[in-house]
């Protein structure tokens, strides 16, 4: 939020001195603010009838009376702020803060975030809680499990947490670029576009968390940084939350080139899961090695989920005891 005064602009009205002011929106979904079609700034003109709003973008520019319009601008930073925390505003919400009111919020136990349209992105199992106290705890968190266990998306929501309280300036996600059965050489399209459906996980889970334009900026603007691995290569990340995800597909030199990427405020989650190692046979699993070479280091937390876990559909975790009990069966 800005506030940008008119100098100059102040004359004499019937009910006293009229004064101009310019108040710029910077940490919030335009569309959440203002409401489908204009709703909520219309309901907020009807609450102030005397004053003269016009919006335009992230601009709004009043015109009034002294004293109302410093109630005006009061307001309409509790309105900013109560949208930029739960990615949310609703007409109730409007209404308690115009009056007074205190808005009625039930408490959520084990909350990260607000993702977007309010939905609170909790830490639901043991595990996922443990997650969140060892990212406070570590600058370097090394995080493995099964597949539905929500491990991926509860590091980038810890990286959305991070930024929007300012403790970092970016987020940078990464993959290795191993096909699970695919090879990206022969699919259509330039590198980008053979690249973008592979990362399209870490886009999906930003997309929950992040209003759209808002995520559109910042990854225009490089706030947020998805890439592959390589990509990686020669960089030093300060100020930054960096998770590697799939790590189990990375080769020894490949992973050792991410973790000493690390530089100076930054934290780094890498995810993976053992059992699904996409690499030739013969290549041994840089996350496996990283892991035993690191284990007595302080300042690196290691968390394993389970498929006690997996907080997908129900199946997924059927899914995984049914593929857990085959492959036993074929070792005994």
């Amino acid at each position: 939020m800005q506030l940008r005064p008119k100098n100059g602009n102040r004359w004499k009205g019937f009910s006293g001195f009229m004064i101009e002011q310019v108040y710029i929106l910077e940490n919030v979904d335009l569309v959440g603010f203002y409401g489908v079609n204009n709703i909520h700034i219309q309901l907020i003109k009807m609450l102030f009838p005397k004053l003269r709003i016009v919006a335009r973008g992230n601009v709004m520019k009043i015109i009034g009376d002294e004293d109302e319009l410093a109630d005006f601008l009061k307001k309409i930073k509790a309105m900013e702020a109560h949208c930029e925390e739960y990615n949310s505003l609703t007409e109730d919400v409007i209404l308690s803060i115009v009056k007074g009111k205190e808005i009625p919020f039930a408490k959520q136990d084990n909350l990260i975030i607000h993702g977007v349209n309010g939905r609170a992105i909790i830490a639901r199992s043991e595990n996922q809680q443990l997650l969140v106290k060892s990212f406070d705890e570590n600058d370097l968190i090394f995080t493995i499990g099964p597949a539905g266990t929500g491990k991926t998306f509860i590091a980038i929501a810890l990286a959305v947490k991070a930024l929007k309280n300012k403790q970092v300036k970016k987020i940078i996600l990464s993959r290795p670029a191993v096909e699970a059965g695919e090879k990206l050489g022969f699919l259509p399209g330039e590198m980008k576009d053979k690249l973008d459906p592979y990362l399209q996980p870490l886009y999906d889970a930003l997309q929950e968390m992040i209003p759209a334009v808002k995520l559109k900026e910042y990854m225009e603007n490089n706030v947020i940084q998805i890439a592959p691995l390589a990509f990686m290569r020669g960089r030093t990340l300060n100020d930054a939350v960096i998770i590697l995800d799939e790590a189990q597909n990375t080769t020894s030199h490949q992973i050792k080139m991410f973790l000493t990427r690390l530089g100076i405020n930054a934290k780094m989650i890498v995810t993976g899961d053992i059992t699904q190692i996409d690499l030739p046979p013969v290549t041994t699993s840089g996350l496996i090695q990283a892991m035993q070479i690191l284990r007595n280091v302080p300042g690196i937390g290691k968390i394993e989920f389970t498929k006690k876990d997996i907080v997908r559909h129900k199946l997924v975790q059927r899914i995984v005891e049914a593929y857990e009990s085959n492959e036993h069966k074929k070792i005994h």
